[in-house]
């Protein structure tokens, strides 16, 4: 797919000429006489790369890469014949990637905007490189759920929302029944399926603003902001149910299944996330002390 080229010039004759030449050079061009029409054209286009004059009636061309730069995050190379008034610095502080001065040779143009191109493209790659890092950093992988160190890290801001806004919180923390029993009998891969298949069901489960975690080995938790906690155990049973009707097949001729005992508790004035914690904990303990397979709320 062709690189998209945008040019902006009120020299009618240099942005005619350099128009032709990029189409030479296979490029998807589109010109623009002033900064204004410029950007009518990027409601609509989206150029790789916008070539623009500094010198311009109305809107010049360091104003026009400013805008450029901090709504559309598009690269500039900004022109000048203007040496002396213009300078390197400028352009560059004002957001251009490059900046060429008139008259130039084609080819030199080329290179540049080859250049430009080039260092777009790895600067994708580095930050998607740098996005899925994060991902990792974040994320537990077996279950695809965020991590401990997530949990916290989002448990403590949710907290202090609460605290700022007075919002609802409520907190969900759920444990595998007999989990050991289940890897001894059948071995610790198998046992990885069960985490696997119980991190698909929480999330099945959640709305778009929840989010879940493995919170330890077989231990999960589920932060609900905006959520009273009729409205947490309701999600909380569903998971329990859901979980409670998934099949097992750890070898052929055998299907089983597992149960979840679960904890939840709504935050309250003045407590702080350690304490909200502890209280969905000591919930999720009753639940296992009185038979397991059922959700306690805290007191």
């Amino acid at each position: 797919m062709a690189h998209a080229i945008l040019i902006v010039d009120d020299d009618i004759a240099i942005k005619e000429s350099v128009e032709e030449f990029l189409a030479l050079m296979t490029y998807d061009v589109k010109s623009a006489e002033n900064a204004f029409q410029a950007v009518n054209m990027l409601k609509t286009f989206q150029p790789d790369i916008v070539l623009t004059d500094i010198m311009m009636q109305g809107m010049d061309g360091l104003e026009l890469t400013r805008l450029i730069r901090e709504q559309y995050a598009i690269d500039v190379m900004v022109m000048t014949g203007y040496s002396a008034e213009y300078s390197y610095e400028e352009a560059i502080n004002a957001g251009a990637s490059d900046f060429i001065f008139k008259p130039f040779r084609f080819e030199e143009l080329d290179l540049r905007i080859k250049r430009m191109l080039r260092e777009a493209a790895f600067k994708k790659e580095r930050d998607k490189l740098l996005e899925e890092m994060k991902q990792l950093a974040i994320t537990d992988g077996l279950t695809n759920l965020f991590n401990s160190r997530q949990f916290f890290h989002q448990i403590k801001q949710e907290v202090e929302r609460f605290q700022r806004y007075s919002r609802n919180l409520s907190l969900l923390i759920l444990d595998l029944d007999f989990f050991k029993k289940y890897n001894d009998t059948w071995g610790h891969l198998e046992g990885d399926k069960v985490l696997m298949r119980i991190g698909m069901i929480i999330s099945s489960c959640l709305r778009r603003m929840d989010s879940a975690y493995r919170y330890g080995g077989e231990e999960f938790a589920v932060l609900l902001p905006e959520t009273e906690l009729r409205e947490a155990c309701l999600v909380g049973n569903r998971i329990r149910e859901n979980v409670q009707k998934a099949v097992f097949t750890p070898e052929n001729g055998v299907q089983t299944s597992v149960t979840v005992s679960l904890g939840a508790a709504q935050i309250v004035q003045g407590e702080d996330f350690t304490s909200f914690i502890k209280r969905a904990d000591k919930a999720l303990y009753l639940s296992k002390e009185n038979g397991r397979n059922r959700l306690t709320v805290a007191p």
